[in-house]
């Protein structure tokens, strides 16, 4: 027999939120943080700049090289959307800017995908709530919606997600790409067409992408919930069977023709992780959504002694322990966490019709205290820097940021009261309206999660620019060279560090010393360590102007060298 469903609830609990407000929430979160920043190091930037060199037809689509370097992340999916954008689009446009729009495409398609899945999954059998006995429980369609709605608020208030998503990097890709593979694994009874191109593109992605190992892990779980699924069966099972492994073919076989297939897997009790380090992120990465997972997985327990009759918790699952395995046993870290999110956020929402009114209540009065003190936080920052009072906060920016001239801007300044405004009508909405819907608790962390983002990527934009970007290291080694120079050479430069100079010095860069820097080229930027290594002959050729250290860390210098006569 079947255990019994811990959900109970009531159809008036299963109000959807409305569109223009979930909308509004999403549009807020894509474009903060892709929209008027600097690119970033490293990984943003270094992508931005093979991106650039694949647009100006500098090197292979196959092999993407900056200066003779391949690239150290992973994929090439990355690298064509960039490109081909820049092809694409104007060349009026900022080029950097112009990049980041194929990934805010692919953002928001990740959180369609996700509230699709959920939506999906809700509407199985095994996850409907407890019947009445006089009727009045939430009818199938409206409880997935309001589920659906949940899952989506979840992985909004994920605080991993924020940054990792909106870098121009194989991460989005892979995100993406994990979420259409999470709908078309979810969606095969409800909407097969969509799911049999999503589940072709997001295996393809993921291989494309630099993961083709996890996509045959999640095209195998997909397999399983096809065959295995009962109580109706799927129709067609084995023809989609068959899908899924004529997708898996055609992804590994595109990755081993890029040479995309590597063997990443590493010892993590010999190869450096830091366990302490590695807990602290699992902690805070998919806060907070990771309680209601595990509550979810605790109310649901009974079901998962029957995984093929209830797929809304096993294929999450899978899922989940997929992504932590990559976590674990490869060097990326957080940047293979954040593929959990998904199915985390998904678990979240099945906690949601399972909650007592009391732990709702913890939850908000949790979340509104711990956002409402950091959006304070912000604000006096800001405060400070602009005004000087209190003076305490200013003082610390500037030790942190030698050199940082603060500045006013109206229309970030705007945003960000408008965000605050929400925030506190959002506070107000919560206690006053609705009281009654499922998803109720996780509107104060969503919300809270993008007023945070949004006011870091407002109000805080320049200090974070001035941080993060290498436009201040770049000018600061500028100021030593002289304005008529054109080539300049360099020694153990990144490929972040050649990007950033190609772009924001618009120099012709000469890798090598001494025979990549030819006459025209009589000056040299050199980190310490490379130029530590060279010869004593060849060095003598050079004498030191300067050592520029980065404004935000003088432990990071650059060497500025001019060719003797």
């Amino acid at each position: 027999m079947n255990p019994p469903s811990p959900a109970i609830v009531a159809q008036n609990a299963v109000r959807s939120l409305p569109r223009w407000i979930m909308l509004l929430l999403c549009a807020a979160y894509v474009l903060a943080g892709f929209v008027g920043r600097e690119p970033w190091r490293d990984v943003d930037m270094a992508a931005f700049g093979y991106m650039q060199t694949l647009a100006h037809g500098e090197a292979s689509w196959t092999l993407p090289l900056l200066d003779g370097l391949r690239p150290d992340a992973p994929g090439l999916l990355q690298y064509w959307l960039g490109a081909v954008a820049l092809k694409l689009l104007p060349a009026g446009m900022p080029a950097d800017l112009v990049v980041r729009l194929p990934f805010m495409l692919l953002l928001g398609l990740a959180l369609l995908c996700t509230w699709q899945a959920v939506f999906s999954l809700a509407r199985t059998p095994g996850a409907q709530p407890v019947a009445f006995a006089f009727g009045g429980e939430a009818s199938p369609t409206d409880y997935a919606r309001a589920l659906a709605d949940g899952g989506l608020l979840a992985l909004l208030a994920c605080l991993g997600l924020a940054q990792l998503a909106h870098e121009t990097s194989h991460t989005l890709v892979q995100l993406s790409a994990v979420c259409a593979v999470f709908f078309a694994a979810a969606a095969m009874a409800w909407q097969p067409k969509l799911a049999a191109v999503a589940a072709l593109l997001g295996l393809l992605a993921m291989a494309l992408g630099g993961a083709p190992a996890m996509a045959m892990l999640l095209g195998v779980g997909a397999i399983t919930v096809a065959l295995s699924a009962s109580q109706p069966r799927l129709p067609h099972r084995y023809s989609w069977a068959a899908w899924w492994l004529l997708c898996m073919a055609i992804a590994a076989l595109s990755a081993w023709m890029l040479g995309q297939w590597g063997y990443r897997l590493i010892n993590p009790w010999q190869q450096g992780k830091d366990w302490q380090s590695t807990v602290r992120m699992l902690m805070w990465f998919s806060w907070p959504a990771w309680l209601l997972a595990v509550w979810a997985l605790w109310r649901w327990r009974l079901q998962l002694r029957q995984p093929t009759r209830h797929p809304h918790l096993a294929w999450p699952l899978w899922l989940w322990a997929v992504a932590l395995f990559c976590t674990i046993f490869t060097l990326e870290g957080d940047r293979a966490l954040i593929l959990s999110l998904p199915a985390v956020a998904a678990l979240a929402a099945f906690a949601l019709p399972t909650f007592k009114r009391s732990l709702g209540a913890l939850i908000d009065w949790l979340t509104l205290f711990f956002f409402t003190i950091s959006a304070i936080t912000i604000w006096v920052v800001w405060i400070s820097v602009q005004t000087g009072f209190p003076a305490k906060p200013a003082e610390n920016v500037q030790r942190l940021a030698v050199g940082f001239e603060p500045s006013f801007a109206l229309f970030p300044f705007c945003v960000a009261v408008a965000a605050t405004i929400a925030w506190l009508l959002l506070v107000t909405w919560r206690t006053r309206r609705h009281r009654a819907a499922i998803w109720k608790s996780l509107a104060v962390p969503a919300g809270g999660t993008v007023l945070g983002w949004v006011l870091l990527m407002t109000l805080w934009l320049p200090m974070l620019d001035y941080a993060r970007s290498f436009a201040p290291h770049v000018a600061a080694v500028a100021h030593w060279v002289p304005r008529d120079v054109q080539c300049v050479g360099t020694l153990g430069f990144s490929q972040a560090q050649t990007a950033a100079f190609r772009f924001h010095a618009n120099w012709h860069l000469e890798r090598g010393l001494p025979r990549a820097t030819t006459a025209g080229c009589q000056w040299l930027v050199a980190t310490p360590a490379a130029w530590s290594a060279i010869d004593t002959t060849p060095a003598a050729q050079w004498e030191l102007v300067q050592a520029v250290a980065r404004p935000t860390d003088r432990k990071d210098h650059l060497l500025v060298l001019r060719q003797r006569p």
